[in-house]
């Protein structure tokens, strides 16, 4: 297995990603989280959940009603946590704008994550802008992963090529 980089030591307002638990943990924000694509807002909430597991930039996901679904295409792809269950995928769609695979949720996840039920996470590598209380994310490396990077969050963070020995 190969060994993860030396933990960042977080400063003052910060969290390490080395800190969060495995298996994950579930909790309520009331920051405000957006995602933008081709000029239009696709989802706005003060409501959402974040998702902290060990490694990894929190995973954010906003409630159906905060969500413009009429953008969203069912997609085929599937993916599976160990943690949370089975993730289905959409397309976003706008104009003639289109970002493949760009959200997923969990229909019917675990028990553990039942509060995320039908709720969307966005993955910043594919869309124009997330933010978190206004500022803008740096997305997570690679594609596997969907955290969102903001200042206040420290890694090393699992997702870039090599890391997967982490």
């Amino acid at each position: 297995m190969a060994r993860h980089p030396q933990r960042i030591e977080p400063g003052p307002g910060q969290e390490s990603v080395w800190d969060y638990p495995r298996p994950p943990a579930l909790e309520r924000t009331d920051a405000r989280l957006e995602v933008g694509f081709a000029g239009v807002t696709v989802a706005d909430t003060t409501q959402g959940w974040r998702v902290l597991e060990t490694s990894q930039p929190p995973a954010y996901y906003f409630p159906p009603a905060d969500v413009r679904l009429d953008l969203l295409v069912r997609n085929l792809q599937r993916s599976f946590c160990e943690w949370k269950g089975t993730a289905s995928y959409r397309d976003i769609h706008v104009g003639d704008a289109m970002a493949a695979e760009a959200a997923w949720f969990y229909e019917r996840p675990t028990e553990r994550f039942a509060a995320i039920a039908g709720h969307f996470a966005f993955y910043a590598q594919v869309v124009d802008e997330c933010r978190v209380d206004g500022e803008v994310v740096d997305a997570n490396e690679g594609r596997f992963y969907g955290g969102w990077i903001t200042s206040n969050v420290v890694g090393p963070f699992k997702g870039g090529v090599g890391t997967a020995g982490w």
